[in-house]
């Protein structure tokens, strides 16, 4: 399983990804936020289970780390087409790692699981960039990292 970690999750920004101690289907990452986004500079800590049925069913992610993005909800559920109906069995847990990193930099509010975050975010982008950065800072606050908030209008 070891090996599988490490060879999945090559080439992704991250700060660590490892399986818990009590149950091998169940893993503790942290994604980089990506470069040129909002999100640049923030660590985010995900939870990822993979399900009995897996690789037939995909991969269960959610944010641990409070986010402000119209495609991640208050308990950290993740709406991406390939976490639901667009799930294959070729794709490897680095590309669902992968696609979700690229949603922090392409937030999708015509598809969105936080409608309220998805409304600021179509009638005021640089607002909802704004209210990310503020829990973005709040969140690395708290894990004593540095932030650089960009503003990509």
């Amino acid at each position: 399983m070891e090996r599988a970690t490490a060879s999945a999750l090559s080439g992704l920004l991250l700060s660590q990804a490892e399986p818990d101690e009590g149950n091998a289907r169940y893993f503790h990452v942290v994604i980089a936020g990506p470069q040129d986004s909002p999100f640049e500079g923030g660590t985010f800590k995900l939870e990822l289970f993979l399900p009995e049925e897996y690789p037939m069913a995909a991969p269960k992610v959610r944010f641990m780390t409070k986010i402000y993005h119209p495609n991640v909800d208050k308990l950290g559920r993740i709406c991406l087409d390939i976490l639901k109906d667009k799930w294959s069995p070729a794709l490897q847990i680095r590309t669902v790692l992968l696609s979700i990193q690229a949603l922090l930099s392409a937030p999708n509010p015509d598809d969105p699981l936080a409608n309220d975050v998805a409304e600021q975010w179509k009638s005021n982008e640089a607002q909802a960039i704004e209210t990310g950065c503020i829990y973005l800072d709040k969140n690395t606050e708290q894990n004593s990292n540095l932030v650089k908030c960009y503003y990509n209008i």
